[in-house]
């Protein structure tokens, strides 16, 4: 399991020109699942991405998390982050 984050003023997700999420500031994660992930892996994932510290306290400092600024969150499933890329050039997504 491997999660990417980006703080974000805004983001939307288009299908066939169709916009079928929407938020404003705070997250988009972009989500890559394996076959062997478990559950109690999922838990921990979500502990810290709703724990980092990634937004701008008063004095301008890192300390706040996203549960502190109710800031937006947008997961995005993405299996590319899940490649394996060890051998060849070509990627294998099998464990995706």
């Amino acid at each position: 399991m491997i999660a990417l984050l980006q703080r974000i003023s805004c983001a939307q997700v288009t299908v066939n020109n169709k916009n079928i999420a929407e938020v404003n500031a705070g997250l988009l994660v972009f989500l890559g699942l394996e076959q062997e992930d478990s559950e109690k892996q999922a838990r921990q994932l979500v502990h810290k991405v709703l724990n980092y510290r990634l937004f701008e306290d008063k004095q301008g400092k890192m300390n706040l998390s996203i549960n502190e600024t109710d800031g937006d969150l947008l997961l995005v499933p993405q299996f590319t982050l899940a490649a394996n890329t060890q051998k060849g050039l070509r990627p294998s997504f099998t464990s995706a």
